[in-house]
């Protein structure tokens, strides 16, 4: 993988969000206690291996600027403020004049939450035939389908996954782009549709992820609500679905070629219950692979580390010891962002 650049549109007035965004710029709102979503797609970028990230700001710029300084968890913060909201063209385009011709950058809308692998989508990008990669992701219906047979009403279904795609909000990009004449306006509504005309348009998608552009008040409800039991993890997260007395129940989402740190419980017993992907249980002396539907005990003081070979949901089982790990080695920077442990 190529030295890239991260980018992130900050700029935006956040309308919709009122009165939370009157004081603050959208990108800092909070998905839990002191848990940005500017902390998590800077730690997305992190976790991804980007070491310099570029924030586009605009609206109250300096509260962005107070908050990360010029380094944050280890990766360089560069600012590019635009003075006159004119679009998100512009603020990419006053971004990469801060980028040489051949630097690669990913570019993320700052009110996204997702949980694809940016590393991937830089490696993808790389082989693609195409300069521009977008990251596209499958509509959700809004509303409730019902759907007919002749004359009547057969079945129910609640807000279905629909057979159309749309803007992610995040980019991979080769070098710079070419802006011709443009010089203003929304890059989605100029450049986007003309490299799409002339077949210049490449796309990116990882199917089943938890993705959320927080543009509304109860989208932001919704995504306060995914994470008011979850962790992110640099190899993805872990989210507490049930924990009683009795028994704990953790959902881990490992995404491809990452894995958890080598570790064992001293007092937990659990069991991994695939739910989906495939990859490998290694321990000290072999390695376990396991697929869909398939389980996994994993005894007190035994060391292992779970390995994604695809992106990989979980649910592990086990008793109710919530913080009984003992890192033996830890494959990532092991810091985490304010607000999450």
């Amino acid at each position: 993988m190529n030295d890239t650049v991260g980018m992130i549109l900050c700029g935006g007035f956040g309308k919709r969000l009122r009165p939370v965004t009157e004081t603050i710029p959208k990108p800092l709102v909070e998905l839990k206690e002191n848990y940005t979503i500017l902390d998590k797609q800077i730690f997305d970028f992190k976790s991804a291996g980007v070491k310099k990230v570029i924030l586009l700001t605009g609206f109250l710029g300096e509260k962005i600027e107070e908050r990360y300084g010029d380094e944050y968890m280890g990766v360089e913060i560069e600012y590019v403020k635009e003075e006159q909201p004119l679009g998100t063209l512009n603020a990419i385009r006053l971004g990469m004049e801060h980028i040489d011709d051949d630097t690669q950058c990913v570019i993320r809308n700052g009110d996204v939450v997702a949980d694809l692998s940016i590393k991937k989508m830089i490696e993808d990008g790389e082989k693609s035939p195409y300069d521009f990669t977008i990251f596209v992701t499958q509509m959700t219906s809004p509303y409730g389908i019902v759907e007919l047979s002749g004359d009547k009403i057969v079945s129910f279904k609640e807000k279905p996954l629909l057979d159309y795609y749309i803007n992610g909000g995040i980019y991979f990009s080769k070098g710079k782009l070419d802006f011709g004449s443009y010089k203003s306006g929304d890059i989605e509504k100029t450049i986007f549709p003309e490299l799409a005309k002339d077949k210049k348009l490449g796309y990116y998608k990882e199917n089943g992820l938890f993705w959320m552009a927080v543009d509304t008040s109860k989208e932001l409800q919704q995504v306060q609500k995914e994470y008011s039991n979850r962790i992110d993890k640099p190899w993805g997260y872990e989210k507490v679905l049930i924990y009683t007395e009795k028994y704990l129940t953790k959902e881990l989402f490992i995404k491809e070629g990452y894995q958890t740190s080598f570790h064992y419980h001293p007092n937990k017993d659990e069991t991994m219950y695939i739910v989906s992907g495939k990859g490998y249980i290694e321990f000290e002396d072999k390695k376990e692979y396991f697929g869909a539907k398939d389980t996994v005990r994993i005894e007190p003081k035994t060391p292992h580390t779970i390995v994604a070979i695809e992106n990989t949901v979980l649910h592990e089982v086990s008793t109710p010891d919530l913080d009984d790990t003992i890192r033996i080695k830890d494959f990532y920077d092991s810091r985490t962002p304010t607000g999450t442990r």
